[in-house]
C-alpha cells in the first residue's frame, strides 16, 4: 500500500518499527533512520523482515534529511526522534514532498517550553503543498485527544470537564530512571502547572495541585497536575470546555531524585564550561541515567491512561471515563520495549496505517482529534491497545 520512514532508533522508534513490520500489506518497504545506525541495524536485526532496511541521518540536517527522504520515496515520514528536531524534520518533508506524522509537539533547544504555535505556523506550506501532518500520534499527546473526539461524536452533545489521567505503577528497579528522553521527560515535569478554566489558562507551581485517584487493577495512587501539550490543541477544538487538565502519578522517591536534581542544577539547559569544554548539564545527567529502552527487561506492573470526561447528552449531565492499562511485561515480550515505549509507538504506526487508507489524509496542519476517530479506536483493539468504558460514575477529580 505504501512506504515508510521511521527517524529515531529510540524505545519508541523501535516499537513503530516492530508494529509496522507486522504490516506488510500497509507498509510495503520501510526505512529506519537515525544519527546512530548500529542501533538501527540493532533492532532490524531482531525483527527480521526483509522488507525493513536502515540508513544514517542527521535529524538536525535539513538538506541530509531531503537527500534520505527523496533516494528512499516515503508516502508518510513518523518522526520519532527529539521534539528539538521537529522543524527541521517538516522542512525537509515539505522540501522533498512527503506527508509527516509525529509523537510530540516541537520544544526549543534552549528553552522549556511546549506549545504547538510553531508546527501550526506549517499549516498553510502542508495545505498548499497538498501534503498532510498529522501532530501528536502517541499515547498522550495522542490516543488521549482520539479519546476525547469518540466521546464528543458518540457520548455527549457538549463536553465541560476533561481529567486526562496517566498512571505508571510500574518498577524497574533502579534508584532513578526516567521512562522516555531524560532531557524531555525532566523538562516536562519540573516546568510550572498550567490548566484550563473559564476561558483562561492557570498557573500553579510545580506539583502545588495533587490527589490520590483510583486507577483500575492498580488502586489509588497520588496524582498531580501538570501542563500537558495535548490540553492547548482541545480547548481550542472544542470550545465548550469549561476545565480542561492532565493528571501524572509519581512516587515520593522519584520526586525526592527529581529536586535533588534541581536543586544542584543537573536539570539545567543552559551550557556551563567545565575544563575548557561546554557541558549541558541535562545532557550529562541524561549521559550517565539508564537508557529508557534498556528498561523493560526487569520492568513490572502496568501503566493506566485515560480520559475522564463530564458533560451534557440530551439535556442531562454525564460522565464518562475511558482509558487503556498496559502491562509493561507483556510489551517487553513482544517489542522488547516497556509499556512507556510501547504506547507511543502502537499508535504512531495506527496514525501511519490511518493515512495510507486514506482514513485521516487531507492537506494542512492536524492534531488527531480534528480526524475521524472509529477508525482508531478500533485498530487500538486490535493492535495492543485495547480500551475501556465506564459511564456514569464518580471520576474523583471535581
Amino acid at each position: 500500500m505504501g512506504k515508510v520512514l521511521i527517524i529515531g532508533a529510540g524505545g519508541v522508534g523501535t516499537v513503530v518499527a516492530h508494529k509496522v513490520a507486522e504490516l506488510p500489506e500497509v507498509f510495503t518497504e520501510i526505512l529506519l533512520a537515525s544519527r546512530t545506525k548500529s542501533k538501527c541495524d540493532a533492532i532490524a536485526a531482531r525483527i527480521g523482515v526483509d522488507h525493513l532496511s536502515t540508513a544514517q541521518v542527521n535529524a538536525d540536517n535539513v538538506p541530509e534529511l531531503v537527500t534520505l527522504i527523496r533516494s528512499f520515496g516515503p508516502d508518510i515520514v513518523i518522526n520519532v526522534a527529539l521534539p528539538y528536531q521537529d522543524l527541521t524534520i517538516m522542512d525537509a518533508c515539505l522540501e522533498a514532498g512527503v506527508s509527516y506524522l509525529d509523537t510530540a509537539n516541537y520544544e526549543p533547544l534552549d528553552e522549556a517550553k511546549f506549545e504547538y504555535k510553531w508546527q501550526w505556523a506549517y499549516r498553510k506550506r502542508f495545505e498548499d503543498a497538498g501534503l498532510t501532518a498529522i501532530l501528536g500520534c502517541g499515547f498522550d499527546p495522542g490516543v488521549s485527544g482520539i479519546y476525547t473526539a469518540y466521546a464528543a461524536k458518540h457520548h455527549f452533545d457538549e463536553i465541560h470537564y476533561l481529567d486526562i489521567v496517566d498512571c505508571n505503577a510500574g518498577n524497574h528497579g533502579k534508584a532513578f530512571a526516567t521512562n522516555f528522553n531524560p532531557e524531555i521527560n525532566i523538562r516536562e515535569v519540573t516546568q510550572k502547572g498550567k490548566y484550563w478554566e473559564n476561558g483562561q489558562w492557570i498557573y500553579t507551581e510545580p506539583h502545588e495541585i495533587h490527589r490520590p485517584l483510583t486507577y483500575p487493577r492498580i488502586g489509588e495512587k497520588e496524582s498531580y497536575v501538570i501542563y500537558h501539550e495535548e490540553l492547548e490543541s482541545l480547548v481550542l477544538n472544542y470550545p465548550t470546555l469549561k476545565r480542561a487538565r492532565f493528571w501524572m502519578t509519581f512516587g515520593q522517591e522519584y520526586l525526592t531524585h527529581l529536586r535533588v536534581i534541581q536543586n544542584i542544577g543537573m536539570a539545567g539547559i543552559v551550557p556551563i564550561n567545565y575544563e575548557g569544554k561546554e557541558i549541558v548539564p541535562i545532557q550529562f545527567l541524561k549521559a550517565v541515567l539508564p537508557k529508557p529502552e534498556e528498561l523493560g527487561e526487569n520492568y513490572t506492573g502496568e501503566t493506566s491512561i485515560g480520559c475522564r470526561i463530564k458533560g451534557i447528552k440530551d439535556g442531562v449531565e454525564k460522565t464518562y471515563y475511558v482509558y487503556n492499562n498496559c502491562s509493561h511485561e507483556a510489551a517487553f515480550a513482544e517489542t522488547g520495549t516497556q509499556a512507556i515505549s510501547f504506547t507511543t509507538g502502537v499508535p504512531a504506526m495506527i496514525g501511519a496505517k490511518m493515512f495510507l487508507e486514506g482514513k485521516w489524509k487531507k492537506p494542512g496542519v492536524y492534531n488527531v482529534e480534528e480526524f475521524d476517530p472509529d477508525p482508531f479506536m478500533v485498530d487500538l483493539n486490535i493492535y495492543g491497545l485495547p480500551w475501556y468504558e465506564l459511564t456514569n460514575i464518580d471520576l474523583e477529580v471535581d
